[in-house]
C-alpha cells in the first residue's frame, strides 16, 4: 500500500474514532442525530446533533480538510448561531498530526456536552 493509501486508510480511522465519542453523546430529555458530511474540495465534518424542546439545534463538531499543503482541523459547539465554543483551527504538515489533532479536539468538544445541554434546557424551563 502506497503512502496516499495510508494516509486516507488512516483518515477514515480518525474520524471514525471522532464519530464514535461523538456516538455516545445522549441525554434523556433530548433526541440528538450524528453527522458525517464531506465539504469541498478535500474536507469532512462528524458530530451530533442535539435538536431541544424548543426546536433550536445545538451541534458538536470537529473537521479535517487537507488544502494548500497542510491539514486544517477545528472543533466546535454551536446552539444555532451562537457559538458556545470554538477551538482555534490548527494547521499541519503532516496528516499523522493532523489526526492527533483530530482526536483531541473530538475529545474537547465532547466532554461539556451534559453540561451545556442542561443549562439550555434550564433555560427553556
Amino acid at each position: 500500500m502506497d503512502s496516499a493509501s495510508l494516509a486516507a486508510a488512516g483518515l477514515l480511522e480518525g474520524l471514525g474514532r471522532a464519530s464514535e465519542i461523538f456516538a455516545e453523546l445522549r441525554h434523556p430529555f433530548v433526541r440528538s442525530e450524528r453527522f458525517s458530511t464531506f465539504f469541498p474540495p478535500a474536507g469532512a465534518r462528524v458530530g451530533v446533533c442535539f435538536i431541544l424542546p424548543d426546536g433550536r439545534e445545538v451541534r458538536f463538531e470537529v473537521s479535517i480538510a487537507a488544502d494548500g499543503g497542510a491539514f486544517h482541523i477545528a472543533g466546535s459547539i454551536f446552539a444555532e448561531d451562537d457559538a458556545l465554543l470554538e477551538l482555534p483551527r490548527q494547521s499541519v504538515p503532516d496528516i499523522h498530526d493532523g489526526l492527533a489533532v483530530l482526536d483531541d479536539y473530538a475529545g474537547e468538544v465532547a466532554a461539556p456536552a451534559g453540561r451545556l445541554i442542561d443549562g439550555l434546557l434550564d433555560d427553556i424551563v
